[in-house]
């Protein structure tokens, strides 16, 4: 019997870990910018929104 019959287990467990950890970084960039036009989305359909209830308040 081999003793080292878990490490390849543990060395593949790790090297996806790893390869999680690398793609999450090479997609930070990627999600600030979504989160970015989700605040500006978000901030025009309020404005207008406001627009829209003020015009109804005043007409």
């Amino acid at each position: 019997m081999r003793e080292s019959h878990g490490w390849p287990a543990l060395r593949k467990a790790v090297a996806r870990t790893n390869g999680l950890v690398r793609w999450t970084v090479r997609q930070r960039r990627a999600a600030a910018g979504h989160l970015l036009r989700g605040a500006c989305y978000g901030i025009g359909t309020g404005a207008a929104s406001i627009l829209v209830l003020w015009i109804q308040e005043h007409l």
